[in-house]
Parts: structure tokens; C-alpha cells; sequence
């Protein structure tokens, strides 16, 4: 009897293996390594999609407040959190005495949701006072929030904390006491996840965005409507002048100040340190934003298919804002920070306020917000306010 040969199943795939990688690669097949560096290998395609339709100008659109009403509409439709007109119903808890300005701890209903405490900081004397809405920054440290930006007389083990972030940062001062000295009532509140409204760390941002996704919310939203709610109550505060409140912030908080200038209108003038740039430009390899985890605070899911980042910026045009940063910034390339410049420029000066924008890079410097900075920004805020 003729015998015969058997192949086992493991060697006949071994043996065709080659010859189906080259049948697959003839027909155009995607894999087998389509996830690099947290991108897919068709993000360049994905990124040519991107023509941010609704950005100003178009050639069939040269109606600015037309185009600001409809672009807001798109922005806030995607917030995925509705507005919100709980009364605030302030009290005010502490107050002491401090170097020219009086301290001052508030809570309030900052939302439906959440009655939160704010510390402010009001000038001695009769007032009103321009005022500065203060936003934190994320730097993956949520044992402080507000304390980052005044100094927490209140609580002895924040203050060490606030006073290591402050040295690294902020050339070892508290902006927010800065502001005061200078003449401006100013106030801060923790977004959630930070300081009184902890609970969160680096690793769980994830599951918490999925899960406020879920609940038909997002992190990014709720700290949208928090911040406008927070310049609202500003606006109500007695020592303040309504028609001169600036909002003010440093890295994710530099974002948050743009982005409340866009939505609300009791903000007169911004300063924005730190966070501005182009989608697309921030959007390539080996970026910060692309770990995700923190980049969640600062994603509103489908709003690039209409606007990019300094397209929503100039929702808040022709209002006085001054956006700045240091050019040797790891968090965003020199590309996307020269896009998004030209692009607000664009708005400002087709508004005849060009002298109503400034925007600046400091040589020499990275991710930091330091005093010499922040001297410019109160100079700046004198003239406009």
C-alpha cells in the first residue's frame, strides 16, 4: 500500500502564511498594525476631512454676529450639559483681613448639581472693582484646584502643596494675590475632580468621561457651564463691576478662559496663558493630547467637524484678549500655535479691533506662567479694563 504524506494544520499554515501576507497586501489590506502611538494609521486622512466649515470667514458669510450666534449654537449643542439657571444663593463663610484685600471664602450653587465652596479675594476700599475670573490648570494634581491661584489661608496642608506649585510655575507667586495688589476682585472654583471636589485620579479620568458620557453629560461640558456659571455670579458680586470682570487662566486653565470668553458674554476681556494652538497641528505623533486620560477635559465630541480650537476662541471677538505662552512649550508645536495666531488674527482685524488682540510667544521659555508674565497680563488688563 502507497503511503502518504500528512501536514499537519500548524505546519500548512506556517507554509502559507508568506504567501497570504502577500495576498492581503495585494488586496490593500489595513493591518495588522492600524493602532500607532495611539493614532490609526488613516489619521492623515481623517485630519483632511477636518475643513471646520463654520469657521469666519466665508465667502457667503460676512454677517459677524450672524456667524456668531450660529457658531455659539453649534458650539453649545455639543456640550452635551444643558445651561443652567439655578440661583446661585451665596454665603459667605469666612472673611479676614488681608495685605490691602479682603479674603474671602463663598458658597454657592455653582449648579443644579453642585453647591460648591469659592475663595475671593476683594480690594480694600468701596469699589466696584474690575474683577478676574481665575481657572486652574490640570497638571495631574487634583489635591488643590483654587488654591493653585490664591493662596489658601484656610488650610495649612493645601497651602504647602499650593505654595510647591506656585514656586514651580509661577515664579513663587499666587497670581490670583497678585491680581488683588493690583486692584481686581477676583475669584476661584475647583472644576470637578480637583480640591474640595476631589476624588479623581490620573488613571480614572478615563472611566469617568465614559461614565458622565453615559449619563448624557461630559467632563469637558460641565466644566464649560461651571465656568460660565462661575463669571455669572461674578457679575452679581457687589464690589464688582459688571461690564469689567476678565477671565483668566494658566495652561488647561488658559483653555478654560478662551473657551468661557466664547460662551459668555459678562467676560470682557481674556488672558489665556499656555493653551492655545491648531486641531490639526496639535493632533501628531507623540503629543501630549494623544494619552488621553486628561485630554478629556478639553474634547467636545464632533465640534472639529465644524470649528477649530481658535475658531471658538473668536467666538469672544472683538472683546479684548491676550493670549500668550513661552515658545519652548512642550505641549504644543510652534506650527499649530503660528496657525492658531493668524487665525485669530484674521477675526480681530476683519473687526477693526486688531489693537484689541494681542497674542505673544516669550523666547526661552516653556510651560510656565512667571512673574514677569504675569506683571505684562496685569499691564494689559489695566488698559483694556
Amino acid at each position: 500500500m502507497k503511503r502518504r504524506s500528512v501536514l499537519s494544520l500548524p505546519a500548512a499554515a506556517a507554509l502559507a502564511a508568506p504567501h497570504l501576507t502577500d495576498a492581503l497586501a495585494a488586496a490593500g489590506f489595513e493591518g495588522p498594525s492600524v493602532v500607532t502611538g495611539n493614532l490609526p494609521v488613516f489619521h492623515e486622512r481623517l485630519k483632511d476631512e477636518l475643513t471646520f466649515p463654520l469657521a469666519w470667514p466665508r465667502a457667503h458669510d460676512r454677517d459677524f454676529r450672524g456667524w456668531k450666534r450660529r457658531a455659539r449654537h453649534q458650539f453649545e449643542s455639543l456640550l452635551c450639559e444643558p445651561a443652567d439657571h439655578t440661583p446661585f444663593a451665596p454665603e459667605i463663610i469666612d472673611e479676614q483681613a488681608g495685605p490691602g484685600y479682603r479674603r474671602r471664602q463663598i458658597v454657592l450653587d455653582l449648579t443644579r448639581h453642585s453647591r460648591v465652596r469659592a475663595t475671593m479675594l476683594v480690594p480694600d476700599g468701596p469699589g466696584p472693582f474690575p474683577a478676574a475670573l481665575l481657572l486652574h490648570d490640570h497638571g495631574a494634581k487634583f489635591d488643590i484646584g483654587k488654591e493653585k491661584l490664591i493662596q489658601p489661608w484656610y488650610d495649612d496642608t493645601r497651602l504647602a502643596s499650593a505654595q510647591a506649585w506656585a514656586t514651580r510655575y509661577f515664579s513663587d507667586r499666587f497670581p490670583g494675590d497678585h491680581l488683588a495688589r493690583n486692584g481686581y476682585a477676583v475669584l476661584a472654583v475647583d472644576a470637578l475632580g480637583w480640591s474640595d471636589r476631589s476624588g479623581l485620579t490620573y488613571e480614572n479620568q478615563q472611566a469617568l468621561a465614559s461614565n458622565l458620557f453615559n449619563l448624557g453629560s461630559s467632563p469637558a461640558g460641565l466644566m464649560a457651564r461651571e465656568d460660565a456659571r462661575a463669571a455669572a455670579f461674578l457679575a452679581t458680586v457687589p464690589e464688582v463691576d459688571p461690564r469689567r470682570i476678565a477671565a483668566v487662566g494658566f495652561s488647561m486653565g488658559g483653555y478654560r478662559a478662551w473657551q468661557v470668553a466664547a460662551l459668555s458674554d459678562h467676560i470682557a476681556a481674556t488672558v489665556a496663558v499656555c493653551w492655545m494652538t491648531g486641531l490639526k497641528e496639535m493632533m501628531v505623533p507623540g503629543n501630549n493630547t494623544l494619552r488621553g486620560q486628561s485630554a478629556f477635559y478639553m474634547l467636545h465630541p464632533g465640534l472639529y467637524r465644524h470649528l477649530d480650537i481658535p475658531d471658538v476662541a473668536s467666538l469672544a471677538a472683538p472683546r479684548p484678549m491676550f493670549v500668550t505662552g513661552g515658545e519652548l512649550d512642550p505641549l504644543f508645536t510652534a506650527e499649530g500655535v503660528a496657525v492658531a495666531h493668524a487665525k485669530l488674527a484674521r477675526v480681530w482685524s476683519d473687526q477693526r479691533a486688531a489693537h484689541r488682540l494681542r497674542t505673544e510667544t516669550w523666547p526661552g521659555l516653556g510651560h510656565v506662567f512667571t512673574a514677569e508674565m504675569q506683571d505684562e497680563a496685569v499691564t494689559w488688563l489695566d488698559r483694556h479694563l
